[in-house]
């Protein structure tokens, strides 16, 4: 039992631990802790274009390790973070973002969901309102007396 929950316990630390140590290596962390967490909070905004779903700070790829180095060398020069990001908007484009800007180029982008989210609601509005137009079935009339009479003889026949 207690075996358990001392595993348990471990795997909780290590998970929690793992949280912030993202994809960033020993050797590519700043001396000044101040440039060290301007470093990481930008590179938690831009995109790894290798992965594309993760932020260079959590990506382990080899092109993202280059572009925190260089985040890190913008800030020792002494950019600014919005310099920063500017320079690597210039080489990679607004896809480096992981909020990109709303502009002309990206209007799709941020309008996309919402447009697609019309669709399928006018899609499904559309669907109802066909269905309602639709004729109900109805129960079957009941048989008349003559053709009553007929079945009836037909069933005797082949019987």
């Amino acid at each position: 039992m207690k075996s358990n929950l001392l595993g348990a316990i471990m795997v909780l630390f290590a998970t929690l631990v793992s949280f912030d140590a993202g994809a960033v290596l020993p050797d590519e962390v700043l001396a000044n802790p101040v440039l060290e967490a301007r470093a990481r909070a930008i590179s938690k905004e831009l995109r790894c274009v290798v992965c594309q779903n993760q932020s260079i700070d959590d990506s382990s790829a080899p092109l993202a390790r280059d572009m925190r180095i260089l985040v890190r060398e913008r800030l020792v020069a002494g950019d600014s973070d919005n310099q920063v990001k500017a320079y690597l908007v210039e080489r990679y484009g607004n896809f480096v973002l992981l909020r990109p800007p709303v502009q002309a180029d990206t209007l799709l982008l941020w309008l996309g969901p919402a447009i697609f989210l019309l669709t399928a609601f006018g899609g499904f509005a559309f669907y109802l309102r066909k269905s309602k137009n639709q004729p109900t079935i109805t129960a079957p009339t009941p048989l008349s007396d003559e053709e009553e009479a007929l079945l009836k003889r037909a069933i005797e026949d082949q019987a």
